[in-house]
């Protein structure tokens, strides 16, 4: 059985993901900014925009915290061009990740359904 190949725009997600969340996290000490973690990239397949998702510990900042970043992204994709060699940095935008969010919020629907004895 062959190994499954990574294309291009997995490489560059993967690289995007561990420069981008070295900034995030400067970003969150420097700025004062909720903190945040980058949980996933997502490359277009034009390599023109990037999807950033991100997770924050208290679930009220995420959303404030996506909108600050989002005006911070000029700055990062400036930071990527001098950083990563390729030939044009990718567009960035930062999303809200709710998927953990909606996780803890299954898992306490199903904790409550066991202590009511269902």
């Amino acid at each position: 059985m062959m190994a499954k190949e990574f294309t291009r725009s997995d490489r560059l997600s993967a690289q995007l993901r561990r420069e981008i969340s070295i900034m995030v996290h400067a970003a969150v000490r420097e700025h004062a900014l909720p903190s945040v973690s980058v949980s996933d990239v997502e490359v277009s397949k034009d390599f023109d925009s990037a999807i950033i998702y991100v997770t924050a510990l208290l679930t009220d900042q995420g959303l404030p915290a996506v909108k600050e970043l989002n005006v911070m992204a000029k700055e990062f994709r400036m930071q990527l061009s001098r950083l990563l060699h390729i030939r044009r940095v990718p567009e960035l935008r930062f999303r809200y990740d709710d998927s953990v969010d909606r996780g803890e919020r299954i898992e306490a629907l199903l904790r409550e359904g066991k202590t009511r004895g269902e």
